[in-house]
């Protein structure tokens, strides 16, 4: 059952894939840096809520976000700035919280920080070689939440630290914090979940959702069906928890309104009309969810079918950043001029 998809907050998800390729305009980690940035401008430009950027390491990919976002923060001046996700097995939680609190107050109050306990990667056990081992009778998922729930705590901006009776500099009265502090940014960190228990244990802790590209199959329903399943127990779970404000919930698409020639021409034969199933580890099913590329009145149609569209509040567009800053400006604003106003997003 569907419900209004009205009042959707619309943003880019970018992976920054960068190849030395002549059919690639992204050629190097500094062409995809910096065409992130000029990215981020020419959505805020179009009226986009938000930019978001995906973090993978060992890859030729945004694997460094706290630059890239403070960067995008500069050069902005409304549009949300955000993750999507930072793979936690790799964070020293207090340094994270230093450089997200820096990137926001940059930003003015503008990040948007999503987070997980990590996906398949490009190496094997990578979070080893940034000096992270999970302890004994610890997964890396494990790990991963131990130092989220750190994180969250300290982006209280409580003091927990003893400080030194001979500083360098006077110290405030009391325990010390890290600093800097930017306030209210511990409100707008998301969880990027594959399950519904962990949606669920994101909600208890107070973390807005990012129900993810793929998610755990965990019963053979379609993607969507699934997604939406799992966005109604983490608000039923964010509601028994008696948390006070009112939590936002994003889902990913790969959305192409075909309205011109060179459209078509990339991805009028997209053959991804239809969920796909893979297995993470070798034994775990996923279902990652479908791609959507047609003229917009068919697009209108298909999207007002997507439950966990209609149960988000906000909808990230995955975008192909290897075709440039200006084709990728055109696929987003298609979306906004076309797609919509017709779902009364717009």
């Amino acid at each position: 059952m569907t419900k209004n998809t009205d009042s959707k907050n619309l943003g880019f998800l970018s992976f920054g894939h960068w190849t030395p390729s002549p059919q690639s305009q992204v050629r190097n980690a500094s062409d995809a840096l910096l065409q992130s940035i000029e990215l981020a401008v020419a959505a805020e430009a179009l009226g986009l809520d938000g930019a978001y950027f995906r973090v993978h390491h060992f890859a030729r990919q945004l694997g460094s976000p706290f630059p890239l976002l403070a960067a995008c923060g500069a050069r902005t001046t409304k549009i949300e700035i955000g993750t999507a996700v930072i793979d936690m097995r790799y964070e020293n939680p207090l340094y994270m919280a230093e450089d997200a609190g820096a990137a926001d107050l940059i930003s003015r109050g503008r990040l948007q920080l999503g987070i997980s306990r990590g996906s398949p990667e490009q190496v094997i056990d990578g979070f080893r070689h940034f000096g992270y081992v999970p302890p004994d009778g610890m997964t890396d998922a494990d790990m991963a939440r131990g130092h989220t729930q750190v994180f969250l705590d300290v982006l209280r901006g409580e003091g927990f630290a003893k400080p030194n009776p001979n500083p360098m500099f006077p110290n405030s009265p009391g325990l010390l914090r890290v600093e800097p502090h930017s306030e209210g940014l511990r409100e707008r960190i998301w969880w990027g979940a594959g399950t519904n228990a962990t949606a669920q244990w994101a909600a208890k802790l107070g973390m807005n959702l990012q129900s993810s590209t793929l998610k755990i199959d965990e019963s053979g329903q379609p993607f969507h069906v699934q997604q939406a399943e799992q966005i109604r127990l983490y608000k039923a779970a964010w509601k028994e928890a008696g948390h006070a404000r009112t939590p936002r919930v994003s889902v990913s698409r790969s959305i192409f309104a075909l309205v011109s020639e060179q459209d078509r021409r990339y991805f009028g034969g997209e053959s991804g009309d239809r969920d796909q199933v893979g297995f993470l580890g070798g034994t775990e099913r996923a279902i990652f969810g479908r791609s959507f590329a047609a003229e917009p009145d068919v697009l209108i149609e298909q999207l007002k079918r997507d439950e966990a569209i209609a149960e988000a509040d906000t909808l990230l567009l995955t975008v192909p950043n290897q075709l440039g800053v200006e084709y990728n400006a055109h696929v987003i604003e298609m979306i906004l001029k076309h797609v919509a106003p017709g779902l009364g997003w717009r």
